[in-house]
């Protein structure tokens, strides 16, 4: 009898400490969650932090540049031979991590906004980003669709642009469902809801902005596209422009003219600048095995006063930048 008891007696005890140690274990492998996520958490606000760091430094990039140029010239002139234009050396961090910081002009893209004028539709802007599309060699589909369902978006009415355009009878189809914004973009991402490949969209990106739509284009940081597709010319006599304007761009927009007259090209109805108002900036910070990108859009007044007017958390990394030579034919289909 004794001896039963103590078989007993031992199993209760292993038990026990069977118990014991699985709730030890659990107790240890939550410690473990808590602290890799308090990590993780520390590593995210310190990324934050890092990127506002970088977003600073390119307020002070910019406006030293300003004052360089002088605040009181009537044009101002900004241009890719320019400090805030060239790469930046990328800045190690006390963390054995890495911030990379890139400038770039945003007007010197085709502004999508530019394709309403008071929430109607300006025909030209429509025939100007068709040209771009099909410069870029675009399939024909997304050259004559693509503009059509953009004008959709952005005007005011529910009456569908051409063969190929859409508003909400046709968004309401899809699954997800939703709507036509009938608003300005807030960003270029939205070109995704317009029935764009995600390989279309990569192809696109590097040509277009997202700017207020009375921003002018800046003919000294456009690419050889743009300039090809807002003033009506080939391709050759944009790289013409490109190689005349050189590193230190065109001084006025009479110097421009004048230059666009020798080719033959007249400047129309296009509404476009030397300098700009706007930039982007991207700061990358790379900290243990995490990487955030921070994409801000500023704006700098005449004073000299920087306004942030858009951040963005959800961007990848820092893409080759589209310059003014011929970069963009090793994409062309």
């Amino acid at each position: 009898m004794r001896r039963g008891q103590s078989g007993v007696a031992l199993i209760t005890v292993l038990l026990v400490v069977a118990v014991v140690t699985i709730v030890c274990a659990g107790l240890i492998i939550r410690q473990q969650l808590a602290i890799r996520s308090s990590a993780n958490q520390l590593h995210v606000r310190q990324a934050w932090h890092y990127a506002l760091g970088g977003e600073r430094l390119a307020e002070a990039v910019l406006r030293r540049d300003l004052r360089q140029g002088g605040e009181n010239t009537r044009e101002p002139v900004d241009h890719l031979g320019e400090a805030w234009a060239r790469p930046m050396t990328p800045f190690k961090l006390d963390d054995g991590g890495e911030l990379r910081v890139r400038i770039e002009d945003p007007s010197g893209r085709f502004n999508l906004n530019g394709l309403v004028r008071k929430r109607k539709v300006k025909p030209d802007s429509v025939k100007q980003f068709r040209r771009l599309l099909a410069t870029l060699g675009m399939k024909e589909e997304i050259v004559q669709g693509l503009p059509d369902r953009l004008a959709d978006w952005l005007d005011a009415d529910q009456n569908p642009q051409g063969e190929q355009g859409a508003e909400d009878n046709q968004y309401l189809l899809e699954a997800p469902a939703y709507r036509a914004a009938n608003r300005s973009f807030k960003d270029v991402s939205e070109l995704r809801l317009l029935k764009l490949s995600e390989a279309d969209y990569r192809r696109l990106l590097p040509f277009v902005s997202a700017l207020p739509e009375d921003a002018p284009l800046n003919v000294n940081t456009a690419s050889v596209p743009v300039l090809a597709a807002m003033f009506e010319i080939d391709p050759g006599q944009a790289e013409n422009i490109v190689d005349a304007r050189g590193r230190e761009g065109f001084q006025s927009k009479d110097d421009f003219t004048k230059h666009l007259t020798q080719l033959g090209s007249k400047t129309g109805n296009v509404s476009y600048t030397v300098g700009t108002r706007y930039f982007q900036v991207i700061s990358e910070v790379s900290l243990g095995d995490r990487r955030q990108v921070l994409v801000s859009t500023l704006q700098r007044g005449k004073d000299g006063k920087i306004r942030v007017m858009a951040r963005d958390m959800g961007q990848g990394g820092l893409p080759i930048p589209s310059t003014g030579g011929d970069d963009w034919k090793k994409d062309e289909r």
